[in-house]
């Protein structure tokens, strides 16, 4: 009996991830996005996402691709993505017909924000901001998917200019880090637009390169070498940029090209998603101690009055990065959001001195499972990380959900790799 019972759980088990390919994971083509993204900036992972988007890009009605760096990342690492894409379109051409023109895709590469916008969230327009918000009003019955692999300052200035577009947005935020960098814009969009329909995932995306089969060619260094390196232009591109397999961005797209687009709770290639319990986030109105704690991913508001008078005031807390304080009236006010459970300890730098020279910590421990059991009525479109522990690989929350499909994603982007390879290759 126990046997028989032990192996109904394995086959439920299983199927979690093995559904029939004919008909849950065979999501119709040609959904709207626009993909926002950190290139050129503090990883190598975009430069990979991007490559791979553009194998893809005759599944997809690309609208924009929107600089959103962090650090000197710009639109020029877009195009220099497409000329790669050039030198190979011949080839891709052959396969499909829905390949767009080079050139068509250069005329919707936009620069977004450089500067952080501070604590407030936004700042003014840019050029992305514009574009999401001149896409989001065209007369289509689809909505926009607004794929978010870097800063997410762009769309926050987006819906603060034009408010009436969120309902024809989906969008899905890569988390995490992004999300310490982005957190003045996620907490603004958290505050004014609960409404919105969003995924954050900042924790499974992870399993796009961490677990799964990783074993000879499925490796992330094997992989790479044996069915990237070599494959045309896009091939030399991706390997030159990093040759062990991250693509830390690439389950946003993917999410699309196989799985239930308006179900996150449903099984995808991007992974499976949970309603939203209320967005962590506590206030504090003094220094923190390391008994003072906080959510994995949540959102510490520091606050800290002062009496003294002094002349253009300003802060920094430094914690992992430097933080620069809004100043309102007498108060500074630092917002941070910790991507890894630790105790994070942190000074504060200042012309204020009341406030310079201050220390203090936090503690962030993991998402407790039981989150799940309480989604959130405030956020009645926002999914994030299944944070049940039969997901839990490494320390990552959600990631099993994604993984499982290693092979399943990695022979299909093999083969699309392929078409790059000279017509006369045997590849």
């Amino acid at each position: 009996m126990k046997q028989y019972f032990l192996l109904i759980l394995l086959i439920i088990l299983y199927t979690q991830c093995r559904h029939d390919k004919n008909e849950d994971l065979e999501a119709p083509h040609n959904h709207r996005i626009i993909v926002s993204t950190d290139i050129g900036g503090t990883d190598f992972d975009d430069y990979q996402s991007m490559a791979h988007l553009l194998l893809y890009a005759d599944t997809f009605d690309i609208e924009g691709i929107i600089s959103s760096p962090f650090g000197d990342g710009r639109k020029a690492h877009i195009l220099e993505a497409i000329d790669a894409y050039e030198v190979d379109y011949h080839k891709l051409k052959t396969y499909s017909k829905e390949y767009p023109a080079a050139d068509s895709l250069r005329k919707i590469v936009k620069q977004g924000a450089i500067d952080t916008p501070g604590p407030i969230g936004y700042s003014s327009p840019t050029e992305g901001s514009n574009w999401i918000i001149e896409c989001a009003k065209r007369d289509d019955p689809r909505p926009l998917h607004v794929l978010v692999w870097g800063g997410i300052e762009d769309l926050a200035q987006a819906l603060h200019d034009a408010p009436d577009i969120l309902p024809k947005l989906h969008v899905f935020f890569i988390g995490g880090p992004n999300k310490k960098w982005s957190v003045n814009a996620y907490q603004y969009i958290v505050e004014n637009h609960p409404d919105l329909w969003f995924i954050e995932s900042n924790a499974t995306y992870r399993g796009w390169f961490v677990g799964g089969n990783q074993t000879g060619q499925w490796s992330n260094t094997e992989f790479v070498n044996t069915y990237i390196k070599g494959f045309g232009a896009l091939g030399h591109y991706f390997f030159s940029k990093g040759p062990v397999m991250k693509m830390g961005d690439t389950p946003s797209l993917m999410r699309l090209f196989h799985g239930n687009p308006d179900d996150p709770a449903q099984p995808s290639w991007g992974g499976q998603y949970v309603r939203a319990w209320d967005r962590p986030h506590k206030v504090f109105n003094r220094i923190t101690t390391e008994n003072d704690s906080i959510e994995q991913f949540g959102v510490l508001e520091l606050l800290l009055p002062y009496t003294d008078v002094v002349s253009d005031p300003y802060a920094t807390m430094n914690i992992d990065r430097p933080i620069q304080a809004q100043v309102q009236n007498d108060t500074i006010r630092f917002l941070f959001s910790p991507k890894g459970p630790l105790n994070y300890k942190y000074n504060i730098t200042s012309n204020i001195p009341s406030i310079n020279t201050l220390s203090g910590s936090i503690t962030s421990y993991p998402p407790p499972a039981s989150n799940k059991l309480h989604p959130s009525s405030l956020y009645p479109n926002w999914w994030t990380d299944d944070p049940s522990p039969e997901f839990l690989e490494d320390g990552h929350i959600g990631i099993k959900t994604l993984n499982c499909w290693r092979e399943d994603f990695l022979k299909d982007f093999a083969e699309r790799m392929s078409r790059c390879a000279h017509l006369s290759d045997n590849h």
